[in-house]
């Protein structure tokens, strides 16, 4: 078995290469079928989020790796593999526990990714099994136990914090201004609190459905406005934070120009914080018009992640831990088949020699025949008692994959024995 990860994230890849490769919930479907397909995969679950791609999988009979880095081609439109990673088995593992933990997110202990790593395990269930449900259960434990047993998450700022704390380098301040959010999920959330928070006077929110976008302005004050009457809005607000799951673009050149011609000299603060874009990366060519995005946020979370760098040493040894612990396990699935293997060859091997005894021994009693069978069981089941436990404990101690991996290669069990039956020839020759 080889647990393998293969991604992109915004360690390597820029905001365009990922939103490219980003996928929406109707698609995840679809692509892991193909993933099962064109990669042999035997298990599959894809995490795809605002900075990162990433399938995890466990590998059948072929490799699975450049199946991937094709089926990503295809949607970036050239070759994925130089924007991105591939980690595998134990280090696959402790990936997915430091993803899962907020280490290797853009804001470090934010703790949104854990909500997005348990969604996407979901998703993706038609499509995992033993392996994967076990790695993500004990991913989801592990993010817990981080957040509650480090400070790592304390006080950690949120992507839509961050991209308010960009406003302020604008304006100074956010005391007494006016804020707009376009959606109303948990990140749309996040950020009107934030913007409350730093003293924003009235806010609106508009979303496409304009239910939702009522149920959030009541929560914190705000007032909902439908979404086709989102762009007259513009001409009276000082941010405007994007935040929905549309596929393209919703805030265009247009509808910003418009806005500006009624606002007069004020400048406007657009914080884009959703992937794929909403706003038209033209927008950022207009006067007194200031867009941020996604890869904006480095300069401002740089602080808060010096701020954490001494938490990381109690959260990397609790995961280094945890995936002993789930290694372990693996270890012991890896070494029941193995013990099964072994004794299955052993046996053909003694089914064929005594066959070749009692050849041998000419006209024998049923009584004598049945001794001799009985004999060669015994002998077998003497000489595999001692491996076949060694191999369980191993499983159980951490040992197993290198004690099964030694296993496999002294008694050829992964080799399909052409000349075996050359070899039942040969003692039959010698039992004549």
């Amino acid at each position: 078995m080889a647990l393998i990860v293969v991604g992109v994230s915004h360690h390597g890849a820029s905001l365009e290469v990922r939103e490219r490769l980003a996928y929406r919930a109707s698609e995840v479907p679809g692509l892991l079928e193909r993933v099962r397909s064109e990669a042999g995969t035997r298990e599959a679950v894809l995490l795809s989020t605002c900075n990162r791609t990433e399938l995890y999988l466990v590998e059948g009979e072929r490799e699975a790796v450049p199946a991937v880095w094709t089926l990503f081609g295809e949607r970036l439109g050239g070759d994925a593999s130089g924007f991105g990673y591939v980690r595998r088995d134990r280090d696959a593992a402790t990936h997915l526990f430091r993803v899962v933990s907020g280490m290797d997110s853009l804001v470090v202990g934010e703790a949104q990714i854990h909500g997005q790593v348990r969604d996407a395990w979901e998703a993706s269930r038609p499509a995992s099994s033993a392996v994967l449900n076990r790695l993500f259960q004990s991913a989801l434990l592990v993010g817990g136990r981080v957040r509650s047993e480090t400070a790592l998450g304390h006080g950690a700022m949120s992507v839509s914090s961050a991209a308010v704390q960009l406003a302020k380098k604008i304006f100074g301040s956010l005391v007494g201004k006016r804020a707009m959010v376009l959606g109303a999920g948990e990140m749309a959330e996040l950020a009107l609190a934030s913007l409350q928070g730093e003293g924003v006077r009235a806010a609106v929110v508009a979303n496409r459905t304009f239910e939702r976008a009522q149920a959030l302005a009541a929560l914190y004050g705000a007032t909902a406005v439908h979404y086709d009457q989102a762009w007259t809005a513009l001409a009276d607000v000082d941010v405007l934070l994007c935040s929905t799951a549309s596929p393209h673009v919703v805030v265009s050149a247009d509808r910003v120009r418009d806005g500006l011609a009624r606002r007069g000299d004020r400048p406007l603060c657009i914080l884009d914080i959703a992937l794929p874009r909403d706003v038209d990366p033209a927008v950022a060519e207009m006067d007194n018009v200031f867009l941020y995005d996604l890869d904006d946020l480095r300069a401002v979370v740089s602080a808060s992640v010096e701020r954490r760098q001494g938490e990381l040493p109690a959260a990397e040894q609790l995961i280094g831990e945890e995936v002993e612990k789930f290694w372990q396990w693996v270890a012991g699935l890896a070494a029941v088949p193995v013990v099964t293997q072994f004794r299955d060859e052993m046996n053909r091997v003694r089914e064929r020699e005594l066959a070749a005894a009692l050849r041998r021994l000419g006209d024998l009693t049923p009584e004598q025949r049945a001794a001799v069978e009985h004999f060669s069981q015994s002998l077998m089941n003497k000489f595999l008692h001692e491996p076949s436990v060694r191999l369980r404990a191993a499983a159980a101690n951490g040992r197993g994959l290198g004690v099964v991996d030694a296993a496999r290669y002294l008694f050829g069990l992964d080799e399909r024995r052409a000349s075996e039956p050359d070899a039942a020839d040969h003692s039959d020759e010698e039992a004549r």
